[in-house]
């Protein structure tokens, strides 16, 4: 079952679900999400300095990796076919009986933005700021800000509490990020 705008704010007011800092919810609130605001944290691949990525070594995630930081007032632009992580301004806290679904807007959608590549799920008990997976499918480059609003939460029941919520699980790699983090994939072995 999705939560409606209702159940959304009543989970809102009795701490159910967490968004920190708390959302102007006269903006940001819809029927059934909550939209949060992009960060002013990216990483982008140096594919000029490196010619693949080895998943199985971190060093090779690493170091083809780069950080960049905007100000509040300066854009990020993603060139037609480029990628990046970006976080977003809010932190999210989830109960072990609801999960949270990451959503691009269609605003930014039609501008050829794409939010995630895959990872739209937050597990019941998940803790952090969402790191999304920017993509300009477009043929043009577009100026993305800090703080405008990049992508909706929409929040679903689980059929019961999880035995172990996210943020317990041994061996998580993202829960408590405050800042995108690169793909902790090596992380998992060979073959799994």
């Amino acid at each position: 079952m999705v939560l409606s705008d209702r159940d959304i704010l009543q989970a809102l007011e009795t701490g159910r679900i967490k968004i920190t800092p708390a959302p102007d919810l006269s903006r940001q609130l819809g029927s059934v999400s909550v939209d949060f605001r992009l960060g002013t944290t990216f990483m982008v691949f140096e594919h000029s300095r490196h010619s693949f990525i080895d998943p199985r070594h971190p060093q090779s995630i690493g170091e083809a990796m780069r950080t960049i930081e905007v100000s509040e007032d300066e854009p990020f632009i993603m060139q037609p076919g480029d990628f990046a992580l970006a976080n977003t301004i809010e932190s999210l806290e989830l109960p072990p009986d609801l999960l949270g679904r990451m959503e691009g807007r269609s605003s930014i959608a039609r501008l050829g933005i794409t939010v995630h590549s895959t990872a739209a799920v937050f597990e019941p008990g998940w803790i952090g700021t969402a790191t999304m997976e920017l993509s300009n499918l477009g043929r043009m480059a577009v100026a993305l800000y800090p703080g405008m609003r990049i992508c909706a939460f929409s929040f679903q029941q689980v059929s019961s509490p999880v035995l172990t919520p996210y943020r317990d699980k041994i061996g998580n790699k993202y829960a408590g990020q405050m800042t995108p983090r690169a793909s902790r994939l090596s992380e998992e072995g060979r073959g799994e």
